[in-house]
């Protein structure tokens, strides 16, 4: 049995609560995992409105947090108790009506709100300040991404002699590199850490205060969603200008696989499916993809491909080349349905072409998730021509719902698929390197050849896929290691054998 740690996540979002991507899951599952594996694991986030206090029981603390804000001032903020579902691991939610009391966590219309500088230095600064009205000493603080990416500046600087914090690791999660938090220069006198941190070296970046290169310097250790993505970072085409800090810290960086939750994402008992199913009776998959023609307006053919695709129409996720492609694509016998929204252009585009394409196209602007649920089980192949893509989660559902995932070969995608052999019939999905229309259309082409070409092949990918395992008791295991090396390295080997021996 490991050593109990004390740990407190920092966080701007945590599902169930509230979730706009990637991050709400990790938060909202890991936490769980490393409890069940003896951890005193909390949780500190923002209680945005979108939150109901009745709804998730939540209960008012006595007193009122003082967070100081620099040149600001001191703020307040009321703090309300919960409870992580199925777990006892406690979540504080910090309510400020200023910063946290509007619809939306980081922006509204596509555009991030212009005080998200003060909102999240404030989130970060209460982190620290909540272990002291709590009487919590953490062994270690988990921040992540640029939203919390101040808490371990601070613990660096202003709190390093702390008595609730001082002595505490920090870890700070990098899930998408793209957003650093970079503002004017300004904002070093709201962090109040004094300008001699704004250099090349710590938080300056083109004569900017950049939050996420200051965690990323100060923190205690760091850690990718993937070790590929660990590896891409490094380079300037995914290190977005910080390619070179990473570089200096390589070290202390580790890559991990994010986990799935398979109590929701599971087709043998998923509500949102009109019949359930398993690796050795398709029986009910079959179902499912009439169903998801029927929704769609499409054919209900069972022997056409149907190619399934849930994304943000974003850039990152390789939406452009889909448009640059879809004409090509289009012209093979196969349908494609699409879930989504994000650049306005996108659907307007994408609509137009479900006009032009009645019988293999169709798409739905927006999100649903019983409609997601359906695309993963009704769905024959499953679509991601990410640009990049620091971990992903559709790929590992595809898998457990035997949908063929067809992905680009970054981060997350290249380390949880593997690519089809067609001498040995292994594999889980198919693969592409380029970011090109050209390429895209190719690996489409092989799969819908492998389709209607090599029945074995494609029983194959389908039966390993569905035996594959992302699980997050597997993650929290890597966790648990990084969080004792950071430990180590804060206290040094006497000291920390002392404490865990």
């Amino acid at each position: 049995m490991p050593h109990r740690l004390s740990i407190l996540f920092s966080v701007s979002e945590a599902a169930p609560f509230i979730k706009e991507g990637g991050l709400g899951d990790v938060a909202g599952s890991l936490p769980r995992a490393l409890a069940a594996r003896g951890h005193d694991v909390r949780v500190v986030l923002p209680r945005y409105y979108a939150i109901d206090r009745e709804l998730h029981g939540l209960k008012l603390l006595p007193g009122a947090l003082v967070v100081p804000m620099g040149i600001i001032g001191d703020m307040y903020c009321s703090v309300y108790e919960g409870r992580l579902p199925d777990s006892g691991v406690p979540v504080y939610f910090l309510e400020h009506e200023t910063f946290f009391g509007r619809s939306g966590i980081y922006g509204a219309d596509n555009e991030g709100f212009r005080d998200n500088d003060n909102r999240f230095i404030f989130l970060s600064r209460a982190t620290l300040e909540l272990c002291r009205m709590l009487g919590f000493r953490p062994d270690l603080i988990h921040a992540h991404d640029w939203h919390t990416a101040a808490v371990p500046i601070f613990m660096n600087t202003l709190y390093r002699h702390d008595p609730y914090v001082g002595d505490a690791a920090s870890v700070l999660s990098l899930h998408n590199l793209q957003h650093q938090g970079n503002f004017y220069p300004g904002l070093m006198d709201v962090l109040g850490i004094g300008w001699e941190h704004f250099t090349h070296l710590e938080l300056e970046k083109d004569n900017q205060t950049n939050l996420l290169k200051g965690g990323i310097h100060h923190a205690t250790k760091i850690s990718t969603v993937s070790v590929g993505y660990g590896r891409e970072i490094r380079t300037p085409e995914f290190g977005w200008g910080l390619e070179g800090v990473i570089r200096e810290r390589v070290g202390d960086l580790v890559g991990i696989l994010n986990g799935v939750d398979y109590a929701e994402w599971d087709p043998e008992n998923d509500p949102f499916i009109p019949a359930p199913y398993r690796a050795d009776d398709l029986s009910g998959k079959k179902l499912c993809k009439q169903e998801l023609q029927r929704r769609f307006g499409l054919p209900e053919r069972p022997d056409v491909p149907l190619v399934g695709m849930v994304s943000r129409l974003v850039a990152q996720k390789g939406i452009n080349v889909l448009a640059a492609a879809i004409h090509r694509i289009l012209e093979l016998d196969l349908q494609i349905v699409l879930l989504g929204s994000g650049e306005p252009w996108t659907h307007f585009y994408f609509s137009d072409i479900a006009a032009r394409y009645p019988l293999n196209f169709r798409c739905h602007i927006g999100f649903s998730n019983p409609l997601a649920h359906l695309i993963e089980a009704g769905s024959d192949f499953f679509l991601m021509p990410s640009a990049f893509e620091p971990c992903g989660l559709n790929q590992m559902y595809s898998l457990r719902y035997g949908t063929i995932p067809v992905v680009r070969a970054v981060g997350g995608l290249n380390d949880s698929v593997e690519n089809f052999d067609e001498r040995t019939l292994g594999g889980t999905g198919f693969k592409f390197r380029a970011l090109t229309p050209d390429a895209l259309v190719d690996t489409i082409c092989w799969a819908v050849w492998t389709w209607y070409q090599n029945r074995a092949g494609i029983d194959a990918l389908i039966k390993n896929g569905m035996a594959q395992r992302f699980t997050w008791e597997k993650a929290a295991e890597k966790y648990e290691q990084l969080y004792y090396w950071a430990v180590e390295k804060k206290l040094g080997w006497e000291e920390f054998s002392k404490r865990f021996p």
